[in-house]
């Protein structure tokens, strides 16, 4: 890595958001927030965006039969899988809740689900679930349905189902596939259970089929990088999500506490392990996407990429954009695009809720005209390294404090400001959320007296 790399690592590395949402989730301002608002913005956009686009669906599965240590999702660590079919019923009477007040039939875009680990789940429950759903939607005709799996628990017989179900889409968390970064973050799963999940999915059908890669993890170090891509080389995933791992044991408590600070890289190794590592997939055939993302050419994230429809979320980036977006299960979080909610984060408040016949949202956000600007420029740059605020809809009396924010990273070479528009160049793309943070304005008026999020490097 060069000198003048190392600088700029040294200058950017500082904590920031990664901007699934803005304002992010420490920003919300609950006192302009309620339960009534949310519905008023929910069926605005449903209203708005319904016949037209669809919406999506995010379902969160949050049981896990362990801990692992790198995860900052909300999870159950439990094997009693008793737990599964009141949590199914659960679920769909959110979901019904949900269908009570809309005036027409969802039709639905797409579906993820998520976790904790959605494969915890029986074929049986999860095909319960699913076809719950979709017994009260409408399914649009170009649909995404996807699933996140692990290799150690996925079966044939859950691609199958899923696949029966209409999904297409499946991702396998890998991580790294050293033994001892396994032991550290409490994952061990052999490379041959990677190949066969993936496999399977190929000879079943599936279109889409995604690894993800994490580099900074405990103990990893360049090779481990390098030799983890080369591995996952030989099966050429359709996309690849290859991120930062995010060190953030003030949040979450024990479960990032499986290793001392110190085993953890620092800033000048994560950065070579992702530069290499991009390299490296590049030469592959992988074209970046976004941030922290790549695909094949073949894969629809590429051609979202290329059509300039790429859109970001709390699922991470989509290859489509639906408006309205329903968080279903505990902790998850829905956006109607102007307002944010959040379900209750723990089991038995969000049981307690339901049960009373509410819909289970504890917090959350209503946007207001300025926060609706910044977040379009935010998407804009996560999703297509530039922004511009030519347009009356997209201008804001700051813009002029955003551009001398910003001067010094046109110095460096990060990106360059002209004719009301930024472009974030090739050498600035890793640092897109520093970027994105001289737009953050509720970030700016209100800076964090302790750290609330990990280093953008």
């Amino acid at each position: 890595m060069t000198q003048q790399a190392n600088s700029l690592i040294q200058k950017y590395n500082v904590p920031g958001p990664r901007y699934t949402s803005y304002p992010t989730v420490p920003y919300w301002d609950d006192a302009t927030f309620s339960a009534e608002a949310w519905q008023q913005t929910l069926k605005r956009s449903f209203d708005e965006s319904n016949a037209s686009e669809g919406i999506s669906l995010y379902i969160h599965l949050p049981f896990c039969e362990s801990l692992c240590t790198f995860c900052g999702c909300h999870k159950r660590v439990t094997k009693r899988h008793e737990v599964e079919q009141p949590y199914i019923q659960a679920l769909l009477k959110e979901w019904d809740l949900y269908c009570q007040l809309l005036e027409s039939t969802p039709i639905i875009k797409e579906i993820h689900l998520g976790g904790g680990t959605p494969t915890f789940f029986s074929v049986e429950h999860l095909t319960q679930l699913i076809q719950g759903i979709l017994a009260k939607a409408k399914v649009a005709e170009q649909h995404e349905f996807s699933f996140e799996g692990h290799p150690n628990n996925t079966t044939r017989e859950h691609l199958q189902a899923l696949y029966d179900l209409g999904f297409r889409r499946v991702s396998y968390g890998v991580q790294d596939y050293n033994e001892k970064v396994q032991r550290a973050i409490h994952r061990i799963q052999p490379f041959e259970h990677v190949q066969r999940v993936t496999e399977w999915a190929r000879e079943i059908g599936y279109d889409s089929i995604s690894h993800d890669l994490v580099f900074g993890l405990p103990f990893q170090n360049l090779e481990d990088v390098l030799n983890t891509i080369e591995q996952t080389q030989r099966l050429m995933p359709d996309r690849l999500a290859f991120y930062s791992y995010a060190h953030v044991p003030w949040i979450k408590g024990n479960g990032q506490r499986g290793f001392k600070d110190e085993d953890v890289p620092k800033d000048e190794l994560k950065r070579q392990c992702y530069e290499e590592g991009k390299q490296r997939l590049l030469a592959y055939g992988y074209h970046e996407i976004g941030m922290d993302h790549f695909a094949l050419e073949r894969d629809g994230m590429y051609q979202s990429f290329k059509n300039g429809t790429l859109h970001r979320n709390f699922m991470g980036y989509t290859a489509s954009k639906t408006q309205l977006m329903i968080g279903l299960g505990v902790s998850s979080i829905s956006d109607s695009w102007y307002s944010f909610a959040q379900n209750e984060k723990s089991i038995e408040d969000y049981y307690a809720r339901l049960a009373c016949n509410e819909i289970p949202v504890f917090k959350g956000h209503v946007l207001d005209r300025e926060d609706l600007v910044i977040r379009q420029h935010i998407l804009n740059l996560m999703c297509s390294f530039e922004t511009s605020w030519a347009s009356p809809e997209l201008a804001f009396p700051e813009i002029e404090q955003v551009l001398q924010q910003l001067q010094e990273m046109q110095e460096d070479e990060l990106l360059l400001i002209q004719d009301q528009h930024i472009q974030i160049l090739e050498k600035g793309k890793p640092f897109v959320r520093n970027i994105c943070m001289a737009f953050d304005l509720r970030l700016k008026r209100r800076m964090p007296n302790n750290r609330i999020f990990s280093m953008t490097i």
